[in-house]
């Protein structure tokens, strides 16, 4: 009787979510960390101090997956995967003293990354937006 009992539960539970549609994609809002709207002077200043050797007070990370950072990325960009189990750790390796511009696709994700690397006691990270606006805005790719 009570295996009876269990198994019409499940049943009338699993035929309660069958028809269900998944929650809908949102969008994430960045909370208190800066963003800057990256314009070509903007980007000729960045990719300035990026390659001549400022390198050292600062870090390009796009925060993609390696698949996506692997089909195109931006010159000078590292990878740190925002998804992966490692991203703290990768992200603690990365000084506190530097500015730490990230980029991912649209922007979402590096907003995400921001807001994370100010949780650690980063004052510098900087959301920088999506990576097709960063390029038409004059960042070159790495070929």
């Amino acid at each position: 009787m009570k295996n009876v009992l269990i198994l019409i539960s499940l049943l009338i539970w699993s035929f309660s979510s069958v028809g269900q549609s998944p929650a809908p994609h949102t969008t994430y809002t960045q909370k208190n960390s800066p963003k800057l709207v990256v314009k070509p002077a903007l980007s000729k200043k960045i990719l300035h101090e990026v390659a001549s050797g400022k390198a050292y007070l600062i870090d390009l990370i796009d925060v993609r997956t390696p698949e996506e950072y692997a089909e195109k990325h931006l010159k000078y960009a590292q990878n740190i995967n925002i998804r992966s189990e490692k991203f703290a750790s990768e992200i603690n390796t990365l000084s506190k003293k530097k500015k730490i511009y990230l980029y991912c696709r649209s922007g979402n994700r590096s907003g995400k990354a921001a807001d994370t690397l100010q949780t650690f006691g980063y004052k510098l990270g900087i959301n920088i937006g999506g990576l097709d606006s960063l390029v038409t805005n004059g960042l070159p790719l790495d070929k």
